[in-house]
Formats: structure tokens, C-alpha cells, sequence
């Protein structure tokens, strides 16, 4: 059993820690490929928001490299198989097609097979080729005003433009908010972005979103770790092209013996707050919030109970071909002992971010120091 099912705290603690990249291949990365910076003549911060905010896409079909280096420390190597491994670590190559708000496809392409989000209309389709396993859910007639919500592995941005959304509502006065080097990206000339938390406990030092100076769309999105001059996570086109995408691109048609399981669409119950490291839950009591903005800290427990200290309802069973479920005690033997007036308990820090497993059961995670994990244990 995978352990984000068995625990399902870990479902929203684990892609909430990694959206800080807002929000498995080799184990290190380098930034992608410099080019010559471009002359472009002088635009404000204030007036390259107003670009990304009015921008409008008609249609666009692209190959997408997602990196990330989070200095993990050696204990993730406990995780085989696991959804952690793979959010957080290593390199991944996608496609995607784009043509207008129901028209959409991200295609995520590995060694061991690829996997495919395809929305077309109504119609939504999951596709994992290792599997030959495909899921169809029919959208309620507003959805185009919501998103399903992603599965744990896809919880990280797909491509520039999310994660620049999702960085673009984190601006208030704790954001400082500057232009940055222009750049070439996929053969575009691009303004830079760079959005850097005032408060000295995030662990973040530095969003960079790269645009394309004649269409106003993110093309390279960058989270610098403090301390770090290479990103600790990026995403960025590799190739871009502007013209509308054939309609076929969007028709799913089931390969010869794919098993396909009908779904139906829900209405998620919560939504994410846009700010870096802080999730809202769809309904669930296990997780809540301590603090906004960047150093927001996520609360839950693995002893079985919520956040109120009520019983937790059970995980339901997983599915054929779960990864294997992790040895807790194998983490926490490898994690440092830490103790303080908050408790004891064990420390998992990277370079973007800190999880505390405290002995009375409780688990605390943010894009933060530990010293603000210990202050929000306290409370």
C-alpha cells in the first residue's frame, strides 16, 4: 500500500511542501541552457503584471521540461516506487496542447511509459500506457469555471503558466516585486519577473517567472532556494508554438485492451488560497493552516485522529498495483532528534523546505526555517 493512501495526512503535506515551487529522473540539475540576453526596451514590474493578466491565448502545443533539486537528504532512497520520490526529485519531459478553456492536454513522458490528462468539453480522460488503464469523468455544465482536482504525482505544476498563477496571487505587501534580467527561452525573447518574500523565515529567496515579450505568457518559472544561485525547482518550455492545436489532439481514443472505469465528476468543497505552502483541504480535518503567505505551516497527525483530536475516517482500500507502503520506523531512526518547550520529535529539512514529526503524533510542514515549525508546534 502506498504510503499517501495509507496516511492520507501525506497526500496534502507532501504536494503542499513540493508547491512551494509555486507552487523522477537523475538525482541533481542545472538550469537550462543560457542564451545571449536579448535588448528589449524597458518595461516596469507593475507593467509586466498588467501584460500576464491580459494576455490572451487563443492556442498552443509545446514540449515542457520539469526539474527539481530539493537537496533531499539520502532517507528518500526508503521510497521506492513511491509518489514522494517521484514529485520531488529528478527531471520529467511533458507535452502539452492548448485550445481555449475545454480544450486541454498535458502529456507526461517517462522511461516507463507516459501518462495523459486530456479534457476535451465535457469530457475528461485519464490514460496511464503501463497500465493500459484509462478514467472517464463527464463535468457538470459549469466546469469551466473549476478544475478537477490533480492526483498526488501531478500535484506539481505542468507548465509555466500554472505555476505563475499560482505565484501571482502570493503578491501582497509580504512579496517585493522586481524586473529581472531579460532572457531567451524556446527561441522567445522574455522580461523576468522576480518575486522575493520579505519575511526571513520562508526558506524561499526568489520566484523568477521569464515572459514572452510579444505574447505576455510565462515561459520559464524558477524557485531559488536562500543560499542558492541554481534553482531548486523549475519548469520551463523547451519548444513553443503559438498556433491553434488540430482538434484530434483532444479526442481520446482507447488503445485495443485498455480497461476504462467511468467516473463521476465531484465539486471540490475548497480551493487553494494561491499562496506558496498554503493548501485548503477539500473537506479534510486532518490538515490545517498555521500563519499565510509565505510561511504558512501545515498541521496534521498520523496517529489516526484529526486535528480536533477526533478519530479519523479510514483510507479506503488502494488500487491494484500500489506502490509499497513506506517503514515508518526505517524515516524516523534516520531523521536528527530535535526537542525544545513545543515537545520532541524528528527533522526532515531540504533546501526549499521542513517537515517535524513530533513524539504526540503530529506533523508540521512548510517552506520555512524549523525554528517557525517549532514556534507553530507550540501553539
Amino acid at each position: 500500500m502506498s504510503v499517501l493512501r495509507s496516511r492520507p495526512v501525506l497526500r496534502w503535506l507532501v504536494p503542499a511542501t513540493a508547491a512551494v515551487a509555486v507552487i523522477g529522473g537523475g538525482a541533481a540539475i542545472g538550469t537550462f541552457a543560457a542564451e545571449a540576453e536579448p535588448s528589449l526596451p524597458p518595461r516596469t514590474a507593475a507593467q509586466l503584471l498588467v501584460d500576464l493578466q491580459t494576455s490572451r491565448l487563443e492556442g498552443l502545443s509545446g514540449t515542457v521540461v520539469q526539474r527539481a533539486d530539493l537537496g533531499l537528504p539520502p532517507l528518500v532512497g526508503l521510497i521506492p516506487g513511491n509518489e514522494l520520490t517521484t514529485l520531488l526529485t529528478g527531471t520529467h519531459t511533458l507535452r502539452v496542447w492548448y485550445s481555449g478553456p475545454d480544450q486541454q492536454r498535458v502529456a507526461l513522458m517517462d522511461t516507463l511509459g507516459e501518462q495523459d490528462i486530456i479534457r476535451n468539453g465535457r469530457d475528461l480522460w485519464t490514460w496511464q500506457s503501463r497500465s493500459n488503464t484509462a478514467t472517464h469523468r463527464t463535468l457538470g455544465g459549469d466546469a469551466g469555471a473549476w478544475k478537477p482536482a490533480p492526483e498526488p504525482a501531478a500535484s506539481l505544476p505542468a507548465t509555466p503558466q500554472q505555476a505563475a498563477d499560482l505565484a501571482l496571487d502570493a503578491i501582497d505587501p509580504s512579496t517585493e516585486v522586481s524586473v529581472g534580467r531579460s532572457a531567451t527561452v524556446a527561441g522567445r525573447d522574455a522580461y523576468e519577473l522576480v518575486l522575493q518574500p520579505r519575511d526571513q523565515d520562508s526558506l524561499v529567496h526568489q520566484l523568477r517567472i521569464a515572459i514572452d515579450a510579444k505574447q505576455h505568457v510565462p515561459l520559464r518559472f524558477e524557485v531559488l532556494a536562500k543560499g542558492s544561485d541554481r534553482p531548486a525547482f523549475e519548469v520551463a518550455f523547451t519548444q513553443v508554438d503559438y498556433r491553434r492545436p488540430d482538434a484530434d489532439q483532444f479526442r481520446f481514443n482507447p488503445p485495443p485492451g485498455v480497461t476504462v472505469d467511468e467516473e463521476k465528476a465531484e465539486r471540490p468543497t475548497g480551493k487553494p488560497t494561491g499562496k506558496p505552502g498554503h493548501v485548503e483541504p477539500a473537506g479534510d480535518r486532518q490538515v490545517r493552516a498555521v500563519g499565510d503567505g509565505w510561511t504558512t505551516v501545515l498541521v496534521g497527525r498520523l496517529d489516526g485522529t484529526d486535528v480536533a483530536g477526533k478519530p479519523a475516517p479510514k483510507p479506503a482500500a488502494p488500487p491494484a498495483g500500489a506502490g509499497p507502503d513506506l517503514d515508518m520506523s526505517k524515516l524516523l531512526g534516520g531523521l536528527p532528534a530535535v526537542s525544545g518547550d513545543w515537545g520532541s520529535g524528528r527533522l526532515f529539512s531540504s533546501k526549499l523546505f521542513s517537515v517535524l514529526l513530533t513524539d504526540d503524533g503530529r506533523v508540521l510542514a512548510g517552506a520555512v526555517t524549523p525554528e517557525r515549525l517549532y514556534q507553530a508546534a507550540r501553539g
